[in-house]
């Protein structure tokens, strides 16, 4: 959840749960830095082995830049949608007129439909994404922006109607860092939803170019103190929840905004997400009771979970164990999972960084990127993410049996039961 788009030094890079957690706990902020050249090689030679199609050459790097394959019986398409809710203003820049929302939408496909994989960023986004990291060579915006996705634009929908997912990334992060999760959710039979709100990324590129970058962070950096700080990322969260009974409105209303809405079961409605986009998962399902169950991954909950609980509907934390243990130092856990009155479980995943439940292991790991302080493998990180998202929904929205979320399990050693 990163507070600033100005670029700073990689050993300086800070989010701002990990900013809120150092000054209540100490806790050291989030840190990556660029592998030797050795250490890049061996990457990719371990990625060349455990996905048998990266190549192990450092100096073939573009080929090696996949996501992970999703796992689900389904083939996935991907479409993409601009809204404009007319009835507001921009919450970080009212002269920029109405609030305006990027969409990735992720659907069951019919199998061998459609045209080439979906494009993963626009380079400029990665490119702005990267320099906020401290992370500047050349070449990495172009490789990172044309990282090989498993959905299909113009694919043919599959048939039948499916729960729908809501999705919301990290505070100065952007939709496409949850690409991957979204098309194994899509590939188990789920449409998903991920948005990027305006002025909330470190950019966003709009249909005609333009590309908004991020003044929600300068807002957060102009305050005088944390408790300031504090107050505007929960604004952050509340209006993401306004963004996404908007976007519900638009995808299950009477006149839908898009082409295969039909496919959408609006009976059947989860939300996920990373970092503040986890804490927005609450804040929506406090604001909207068309949403039924929610997953926090890693996000403190600056908007706090209602004292009256979400209606007895389901709660998921999922989150890094040095940070989101209880008594780790992010009390807002605590006191949620306290208020949560419905099925819950508050999980945290062993040697896990704020980013682990991102794409950011998985591409990191082929550009030859390490954090130390995050010693879990991509190919843990993604198996964990989806393992335990997935059962969540297939329980919350499905009705059906999740074993994984009883208790530890000999597959998953890294995911500790937190029972406070």
């Amino acid at each position: 959840m990163m507070i600033s788009l100005r670029k700073r030094p990689v050993g300086a890079l800070v989010t701002a749960a990990a900013l809120a957690l150092a000054s209540l706990a100490g806790t050291a902020a989030w840190t990556a830095t660029p592998a030797s050249a050795s250490g890049r090689a061996a990457t990719d030679t371990a990625l060349a082995s455990a996905s048998g199609d990266a190549s192990s050459s450092p100096g073939n790097r573009a080929s090696a830049l996949t996501l992970p394959r999703p796992t689900g019986p389904y083939a996935t398409g991907r479409d993409t949608l601009f809204l404009t809710d007319h009835g507001r203003a921009d919450p970080w820049v009212p002269a920029a007129g109405p609030r305006r929302l990027l969409i990735s939408l992720h659907y069951p496909a019919r199998p061998g439909s459609g045209g080439d994989p979906a494009p993963y960023m626009p380079e400029a986004e990665a490119r702005l994404m990267l320099a906020q990291r401290g992370l500047d060579d050349p070449e990495w915006p172009g490789l990172v922006a044309a990282a090989r996705t498993h959905s299909r634009t113009a694919a043919r929908p599959a048939p039948g109607r499916f729960p729908l997912v809501l999705l919301s990334p990290g505070f100065g992060t952007p939709r496409a860092t949850l690409t991957g999760l979204a098309e194994e959710l899509a590939s188990r039979g789920y449409v998903v939803a991920t948005a990027d709100h305006a002025y909330e990324s470190t950019g966003t590129e709009l249909p005609d170019g333009r590309v908004l970058t991020c003044a929600a962070c300068d807002e957060v950096d102009a305050q005088p103190d944390e408790a300031g700080r504090r107050k505007v990322l929960a604004a952050v969260a509340t209006g993401r929840a306004a963004d996404f009974s908007f976007l519900l409105d638009r995808l299950t209303g009477p006149r839908p905004a898009w082409r295969h809405a039909r496919t959408i079961d609006a009976r059947r409605v989860g939300m996920a997400g990373h970092s503040i986009g986890g804490n927005a998962a609450a804040s929506t399902m406090a604001a909207d009771r068309r949403v039924d169950a929610g997953v926090n991954m890693d996000g403190m909950f600056f908007d706090p979970v209602t004292a009256h609980g979400l209606d007895r509907r389901p709660f998921l934390m999922l989150g890094t164990d040095t940070g989101h243990a209880p008594g780790a130092g992010d009390t807002s856990w605590d006191e949620g999972w306290d208020r949560l009155d419905g099925f819950k479980r508050w999980l945290t995943v062993r040697d896990s960084g704020h980013f682990t439940f991102t794409d950011t292991p998985a591409i990191g790991e082929q550009l030859g990127i390490v954090d130390p302080g995050a010693p879990l493998s991509a190919a843990r990180s993604t198996t964990i993410t989806r393992a335990y998202v997935t059962a969540f929904f297939d329980r919350s929205l499905r009705g059906r049996p999740a074993r994984l979320l009883d208790g530890p399990a000999p597959a998953h050693p890294e995911v500790l039961f937190q029972r406070p």
